[in-house]
């Protein structure tokens, strides 16, 4: 068996090659692909292949996926050309024999009112028009996305949002790599969607008291409306195109895109996800 990791050089891809090694696959049987393999060099001491791959060249994708029998395709990062990188992904998969993808998306990408659901839902439309085998797994917010501003409220002493009792059902990456080291080794996953989070959803208060708790500073939380926060952010120097973006993506934490509940997450991992304030302690104690 041939797995193919694409974004092992980030965050999340590279958690998962970690997760494969660890539960027991050889390292012969795994690719890790990225655009930073100078990131891998001790994967490739493992005996992991190592493949140089960019969304936007087809001939280095389809060098990487050649013989793979499952295919995990990690979003891109580029908002705003995520849809078109991701289909050439999906093209060079299907000229490459691929025999399974499992793609990282959004929480209901295709219904959703999530800002940043649309270009997933182009992937996941692309996907299954492809007629390559699939399984998509919907990952939800990842505590660590909230670590930057957790450092400057214990600084500040104040954690802003505008997403009033909204709440917010996150997961560590780990938690998130683990469980796609599951289904790229399992059976029963084709043509199977998860919707994965954690199992507890949190307010913004409830991460402020979180914050608190594990640091030992005080740090209170300001509940603004999205104009103040709006204009919060840009005395701070945020741009335009930033500043809509946080604000909106707050907007859809307080009408409750976010709060997770389905479960899937644990159920795949076989055991609860690790708690915020867990998370938040090893990384800001």
């Amino acid at each position: 068996m041939t797995i193919v990791v694409t974004g092992a050089t980030g965050h999340l891809g590279r958690l998962v090659v970690d997760a494969l090694l660890r539960d027991g696959t050889p390292a012969s049987e795994i690719v890790a692909a990225g655009r930073s393999v100078e990131k891998l060099d001790d994967l490739a001491a493992e005996g992991v292949r190592v493949a140089q791959i960019d969304y936007t060249d087809r001939a280095s994708l389809e060098a990487a996926f050649a013989g793979a029998d499952v295919l995990l395709l990690v979003s891109g990062s580029e908002v705003g050309q995520r849809a078109a990188q991701h289909a050439n992904a999906i093209d060079a998969a299907k000229a490459a024999g691929v025999g399974r993808i499992v793609y990282t998306s959004a929480p209901g990408a295709t219904t959703s009112a999530l800002i940043l659901a649309p270009e997933h839902k182009a992937t996941e439309e692309y996907l299954e028009a492809s007629g390559i085998p699939f399984t998509i797994l919907r990952n939800g917010w990842y505590t660590e996305n909230y670590l930057q501003s957790a450092r400057q409220a214990v600084e500040s002493g104040t954690l802003a949002s505008s997403t009033g009792a909204g709440r917010v059902a996150s997961a560590p990456r780990s938690d998130y790599a683990d469980a796609a080291a599951v289904v790229l080794v399992g059976s029963g996953h084709e043509g199977r969607v998860y919707e994965l989070a954690g199992d507890y959803a949190w307010t913004h208060a409830e991460l402020a008291e979180a914050i608190a708790e594990v640091t030992g500073a005080e740090v209170a939380f300001a509940d603004l409306s999205p104009e103040d926060y709006a204009a919060a952010l840009t005395s701070a120097g945020l741009d335009e195109g930033t500043v809509g973006f946080i604000v909106g993506l707050d907007s859809n934490i307080r009408d409750g895109l976010l709060e997770g509940g389905s479960g899937d997450l644990s159920g795949l991992l076989g055991r609860p996800t690790v708690p915020l304030r867990e998370t938040l302690a090893a990384e800001l104690a």
